[in-house]
């Protein structure tokens, strides 16, 4: 954040100033080119936060000003470290305006030239998935939840430990030099529980487009200690039904 002061009541362990001697501390009043100039300034910094690591998230909102601006020079330093790059964007809520979602579109087209894989979850969508009585403060944390989601997901494949593991080097395979990618999440229950829970996935209301045609897929199946290897391929043919015959399918599967 360029904010100092909205930086100052986080509660992430490291935090960075973007931009310190440019903004004095302030924000940039929601122009991105400032954004970007405070991250240029802050350069060696965080090369330095990010030196050593092996994979790199990178989450915001985009069509605001330090997240829009800064995205692209974070994953650019990201990515030159050798770290694979994965950014996770909200796309704005229509009702945030035209120019919102026009700014956020160009820097979602300059984040994609920088990062190994991008996913966009489109603000709009959560209205499928919401109370209609939710509230703009509580819609806003849902758009929250859903990046945390993401991270969590991809992280969790590789650092818990499952019946059928997936490492690093599995994610690296799918996700390096991936371009856009989507994500999504499916629960089933029942007799065919593990391919409802890959139906519910593949129908999600947070997917704007359709799977058909992907060329890379990483998948992990998550039950309880009665989960059945048959059950454990159902669901890998549906996946497997519904993207490009000849897609990289890697699969992980843990117990809960």
């Amino acid at each position: 954040n360029t904010d100092a002061q909205a930086l100052a009541i986080t509660e992430a362990p490291t935090r960075i100033q973007l931009g310190e001697k440019l903004t004095r501390g302030l924000g940039v009043g929601g122009d991105h080119s400032l954004g970007q100039k405070a991250a240029d300034e802050s350069r060696d910094e965080l090369a330095e936060a990010i030196a050593g690591a092996d994979m790199v998230f990178i989450t915001c909102g985009m069509g605001g000003g330090t997240g829009t601006g800064a995205a692209p020079v974070i994953a650019e330093i990201a990515k030159q470290s050798g770290a694979l790059t994965i950014a996770i964007v909200t796309r704005p809520f229509t009702f945030e305006g035209s120019h919102r979602c026009q700014v956020a579109d160009e820097g979602i087209t300059r984040l994609l030239s920088k990062v190994d894989t991008l996913i966009i979850i489109p603000n709009d969508r959560l209205l499928n998935i919401c109370d209609p009585q939710t509230n703009v403060d509580n819609a806003f944390k849902l758009a929250d939840d859903v990046l945390r989601h993401g991270v969590q997901a991809i992280s969790e494949v590789i650092t818990v430990p499952g019946l059928i593991n997936l490492d690093f080097a599995d994610i690296k395979a799918v996700m390096k030099d991936a371009g856009p990618a989507w994500m999504s999440m499916g629960i089933g229950s029942g007799k065919n529980r593990a391919a409802e829970a890959a139906k519910e996935a593949l129908a999600s209301p947070l997917l704007d487009v359709s799977v058909e045609g992907s060329r890379g897929v990483l998948f992990n199946i998550v039950g309880g200690s009665s989960l059945t290897l048959v059950e454990v391929n159902d669901a890998a043919e549906v996946i497997k039904e519904a993207v490009d015959p000849e897609a990289n399918i890697i699969f992980g599967v843990a117990h809960d």
